[in-house]
């Protein structure tokens, strides 16, 4: 697995493949399995992902009763054209809310990177392909730019909210979605890697602080904000706007924020909002159940 990005973004101007078989490769090589079984694998988790869209159920209350029904409260609004995002980024928010609570409710989800912000690349990407028609193979493609740049976070950082931060979870997680979204557009890996790191750089420094320590609150609406952002993040790209900061120096830079982050503020909910006035009397009412 890669440790920066831009060695992918050598790879790919050394070898004239694109970004995603780059990653492609590197997974077959490091598994021993071939491109067919390696894709098919790929496109299980993206089913996976559809499957979970698809099977939301707005009804189901997760056992603490803090999260459900609020993927069907965005779709009903979404489909009454009452939102001021518009249906596009509506229909993102509204998967992203759907899959989480799934999560929350104990259904089947794909972690990507984690089951805390499972909720980003679905939303981004199963929109993309409602919308805008791509084909099944381009998904499993973008699903790979996803996933490379989740690797090399993963090595070069962390993905983790007790170790990092939700910037960890949720900005790994939107910047994966964002170069899935330029992989879908037909960017190259530089405009990949910047994608991500555009999304990466709005999330630096967000704090993992869930109420009674359950993945429910905030954790489930923060997948909202992930997924949009990494759409604004592709669109500043392929736009042409850049990072100032290298896409590795912006995780390097995840990294040691995440490292100088208080042990209050990193999963344990105890500090930030779950250590909120209304986040200590859920945690105090949660642990009577």
């Amino acid at each position: 697995m890669y440790e920066a990005l831009a060695d992918i973004i050598l790879a790919e101007k050394e070898d004239g493949i694109p970004f995603w078989k780059v990653v492609q490769a590197d997974d077959c090589a490091e598994r021993g399995i071939t491109e067919e079984e390696s894709f098919a694998q790929m496109k299980k988790m993206y089913d996976a992902m559809r499957e979970a869209d698809a099977n939301y159920d707005g009804g189901l209350k997760s056992a603490s009763g803090l999260i459900g029904s609020e993927g069907l409260k965005m779709e009903k609004a979404r489909e009454a054209g009452e939102l001021l995002c518009g249906s596009f980024i509506g229909k993102v928010m509204e998967k992203a809310l759907k899959t989480s609570e799934s999560n929350a409710c104990m259904k089947r989800i794909v972690a990507a990177p984690t089951a805390g912000s499972c909720g980003v690349v679905p939303a981004v990407l199963l929109t993309m392909q409602e919308e805008r028609h791509y084909t099944d193979e381009q998904m499993v493609e973008a699903l790979y730019a996803a996933a490379g740049i989740g690797g090399v976070i993963a090595n070069r950082a962390f993905i983790s909210g007790a170790a990092g931060g939700c910037q960890a979870e949720i900005g790994s997680a939107s910047a994966m979605a964002a170069g899935g979204a330029v992989q879908l557009q037909g960017g190259n890996a530089e405009e990949i890697a910047n994608a991500a790191a555009l999304a990466l750089k709005n999330l630096l420094g967000l704090a993992c602080d869930p109420v009674a320590g359950l993945v429910e609150v905030p954790c489930v609406k923060r997948n909202v904000m992930g997924a949009v952002n990494a759409l604004t993040s592709a669109d500043l790209t392929m736009a042409g706007i850049f990072s100032k900061i290298p896409p590795d120096e912006v995780i390097d830079a995840m990294k040691s924020i995440g490292r100088n982050m208080h042990e209050n503020i990193k999963e344990t909910g105890i500090g930030g909002l779950a250590g909120t006035f209304t986040g200590t009397k859920i945690r105090e009412r949660m642990a009577k159940l």
